[in-house]
């Protein structure tokens, strides 16, 4: 097989905000080592301004859309894009099912989903649980089953982003951008996708940060904003409520044009990072969600761990772990920039 036969690539991924960040260098890789080639990603709905922001990705397919029709049809569907490759970088039965009948010629899989034996035809053995690689990594190593380079250390990743295509901020928005303070987004929720470094950390990281200096914003969604209703009340007179106010499009021109992000291991962590902005990621030190898989990735990023183990904290939702990083280890850091 030689990868000059392959002139369009659908990337599958069908999960979350920030597993597709983390996707995404894999159409920069693509582009360049075939940079004629069309890469279509297919993903969630909701995700589709994020991937759309990337200049490396030329068309999205809408896993909701999709669903929407009969199998048959979804099977003509995805023949109709006419691809000579899939990579299922998310494992999804049905979507392996219909690439198989769809008779995509190139369909890369990992072997450790027994239905990939018979849907797949270039399987790669890809354990991720215990694995030293970064996610981003893992998921460029499915590129060796269509003969392109895969290997590529971190401080590379962060130019196969390529998200540049966002829109221009909203004047609603514009207006809460303070150009004479470092304006600092606080992400405190992840939707139980992380253990949160906790409210009061969050609350005392407000304190010992100068006014003067910060101009700081609360994010999240309108949901995640009735659960920080009390907290933000506590600190309106030092932080802006910006939770559920904005649209994924218009949350992500924000990050591009705030100077930095504090969150733990959330969506809007790497979307910061890959953007280029100032990030610190706050992890806990159990697998496998520590900092060397899921550490944000970018120019500007950086992240905050113990130094120990943590397995006291693996059965139970609240970490002591990540509770115990302290407010003035992240204000040092900042104070670095």
């Amino acid at each position: 097989m030689s990868r000059k036969t392959i002139k369009k690539i659908i990337i599958s991924r069908t999960d979350n905000i920030g597993d597709v960040v983390l996707t995404l260098p894999i159409a920069g890789a693509i582009k360049r080592y075939l940079p004629d080639s069309d890469v279509l990603f297919l993903g969630k709905e909701y995700v589709r301004p994020l991937v759309t922001t990337s200049q490396y990705i030329d068309k999205f397919i809408s896993l909701d859309e999709l669903q929407n029709n009969r199998f048959t049809d979804r099977i003509s569907i995805i023949k109709n894009y006419r691809a000579d490759a899939i990579i299922h970088v998310f494992p999804n039965k049905q979507i392996a099912k219909i690439a198989s009948k769809a008779k995509i010629m190139y369909r890369v899989g990992t072997s450790h989903r027994s239905y990939h034996w018979y849907t797949c035809n270039r399987l790669i053995n890809l354990g991720r649980k215990n694995s030293n690689l970064h996610e981003s990594q893992l998921n460029l190593h499915l590129l060796s089953k269509i003969d392109i380079p895969y290997h590529f250390e971190l401080k590379e990743i962060p130019n196969l982003f390529g998200l540049t295509k966002y829109p221009k901020l909203d004047k609603r928005f514009w207006s809460l951008i303070d150009k004479n303070r470092f304006n600092l987004i606080l992400h405190p929720k992840s939707k139980g996708s992380a253990r949160e470094w906790g409210e009061n950390n969050f609350g005392r990281l407000i304190e010992i940060l100068p006014e003067e200096k910060y101009n700081i914003f609360i994010s999240g969604t309108a949901e995640e904003g009735n659960l920080l209703k009390s907290f933000i009340k506590k600190y309106k007179k030092r932080v802006v409520d910006i939770t559920g106010k904005m649209n994924l499009d218009e949350f992500i021109s924000f990050i591009k044009n705030s100077d930095g992000l504090v969150a733990a291991s959330t969506g809007p962590l790497h979307i910061a990072a890959a953007l280029g902005i100032y990030t610190i990621g706050l992890f806990a030190p159990m697998r496998p969600i520590h900092p060397s898989r899921w550490a944000p990735i970018g120019t500007n990023a950086d992240y905050l761990v113990l130094d120990k183990e943590c397995n006291d904290c693996k059965n139970q939702r609240i970490c002591n772990c990540i509770l115990s990083i302290h407010p003035e280890s992240v204000k040092n850091l900042l104070d670095k920039i």
